[in-house]
């Protein structure tokens, strides 16, 4: 009952350190290891490498080393009883909604404008340099909600997309079906929605002509849900006013990208939230140790929806 952590893009070497300090009674190995893969129950996953899971043939569970698991659910190799899990959290939700909150103080006081006009050494005092946002979210779940909360205090008009109505105070909510009317109502999108084959290139031409003219986009969940070209064309054609993206169909993003010189575009590395180790490991060993038991892990993702 052994767990294997693997990663081709991560370097693993503070995980290892983090779960034998958390528990040293547990057997942990890198693939690397010489280590009898048969042992192996547990995968601990983040990018892994092709194939792996059909080295195991012992697998109970796979735990993602964050929140997403499209890097999984993208395995055609999954055996069909093995378990997936996630990280949530509080070490999650409040640096994702701190980094949103960025994107959109960044639009809302125009600071994209002001950084031009310091290297034009124009000195331009609007009269009113604070622009009325009403912010939608797609994506209502920890994350969205966390989000929609702290934009309420700050004295936002909020509205959330998602495919169950969500009672949360002063949001409004709209379910997956009343697409149009909530694209009518807002004027910044942040995009917070799953990995999943229906979310696929949302974020394309199809979307922005839907969206009110000089709507900014925020895309904070993956790549997988935006067109790169779309986005840029909607822009020159003001239907978006700009856009803030940490993540991208291909990471890292190409330095051929016409994104990087887009004088509306912000780039961020897909840094918006990164795990927290010591957040991750306890539950990871936790559903370890649940799945062990015979039990189901609290943290249990569903493979139909695909989150």
């Amino acid at each position: 009952m052994a767990i294997l952590i693997d990663s081709v893009s991560k370097n693993l070497n503070p995980w290892l350190l983090a779960f034998k300090s958390y528990d040293d009674q547990e057997e942990i190995f890198c693939f690397d290891d010489a280590v009898d893969l048969k042992k192996i129950t547990t995968a601990v996953v983040w990018n892994h490498r092709s194939g792996l899971f059909k080295l195991l043939p012992n697998l109970k569970l796979i735990a993602s080393l964050g929140a997403g698991v499209d890097h999984i659910m993208n395995d055609p190799d999954i055996p069909d009883d093995t378990l997936i899990t996630r990280v949530v959290g509080d070490g999650l939700s409040g640096p994702m909604s701190n980094f949103c909150i960025g994107a959109i103080l960044h639009h809302q006081r125009q600071f994209d404008k002001y950084l031009i006009d310091k290297s034009n050494k124009i000195w331009d005092q609007e009269p009113n340099p604070e622009r009325g946002m009403n912010v939608g979210i797609m994506g209502m779940g920890a994350l969205g909600t966390d989000l929609a909360q702290k934009l309420i205090i700050l004295g936002f008009k909020v509205f959330g997309l998602s495919k169950s109505r969500k009672n949360i105070s002063n949001v409004v909510s709209y379910l997956d079906s009343e697409l149009d009317v909530f694209l009518g109502k807002i004027n910044i999108l942040v995009v917070m929605l799953p990995a999943t084959e229906s979310t696929r290139g949302i974020l394309s031409k199809r979307l922005f002509d839907r969206l009110n003219k000089d709507t900014y986009l925020i895309n904070v969940a993956r790549g997988h849900h935006q067109v790169n070209e779309d986005i840029i064309d909607a822009i020159e054609e003001r239907q978006l006013s700009g856009a803030f993206l940490d993540v991208f169909p291909e990471e890292p993003l190409s330095k051929r990208s016409p994104l990087w010189n887009h004088p509306k575009i912000m780039i961020t590395p897909h840094i918006a939230v990164v795990t927290k180790i010591n957040e991750a490991v306890p539950q990871i060993i936790a559903s370890h140790r649940k799945v062990m038991a015979g039990e189901l892990p609290e943290i249990l993702v569903d493979r139909i929806k695909g989150y």
